[in-house]
């Protein structure tokens, strides 16, 4: 199943960590956690806490350990496909976050969500025969048309997101699908 994977971080430094973390499913089941720093994380941006909001007390006081938040990512996602909007970035901290769990860095992968876009695009567009149609253009509009006035930087809502933009994709072209029916 298709999983959508966010995370919030310390800074977005070299030394940076992940300080929550959420997923989406695709049928809509999610989970977010806060990470406890773990005791040789201590990279912190002022600046970015004050863009997610999470301070270093709030983590102390309510996140969860680092091998239980792994044990939990390993048992849950494990046989599924994660997609993230910036892999890059999640895939920086989900590195971290497994190798301080003791489990090796590449058990969990993630791909990036605008390719899993354009492959559902790609693939509806066949499907229902759908004439004329870029399915990275159509993807690209759908993300900007969904872009919020203000970015939440929560990982939970930015998980969300990813996946209400593959609904959107699915819903533009079956949109489409139907117009060219009726002409």
């Amino acid at each position: 199943m298709i999983v959508f994977l966010d995370f919030e971080a310390s800074s977005l430094s070299k030394h940076s960590y992940p300080i929550e973390i959420a997923w989406v499913f695709e049928d809509g089941r999610s989970r977010s956690l806060l990470i406890a720093p773990e005791p040789n994380w201590t990279d912190w941006s002022e600046t970015a806490e004050g863009i997610h909001g999470i301070s270093r007390e709030k983590l102390a006081d309510q996140g969860v350990p680092v091998s239980l938040v792994v044990h939990e990512m390993m048992a849950t996602l494990s046989d599924h496909d994660l997609y993230a909007s910036s892999p890059s970035w999640d895939g920086k901290w989900l590195s971290v976050l497994l190798r301080a769990g003791g489990v090796p860095r590449h058990s969990l992968r993630v791909r990036k969500s605008d390719d899993l876009f354009v492959e559902v695009a790609l693939m509806l567009i066949e499907d229902r025969n759908v004439r004329g149609v870029d399915a990275a253009a159509l993807v690209a509009k759908v993300i900007a048309r969904s872009e919020p006035a203000r970015p939440a930087h929560r990982a939970l809502q930015d998980a969300a997101l990813e996946l209400e933009r593959l609904r959107l994709v699915r819903e533009a072209i079956e949109s489409l699908a139907i117009a060219q029916a009726r002409t």
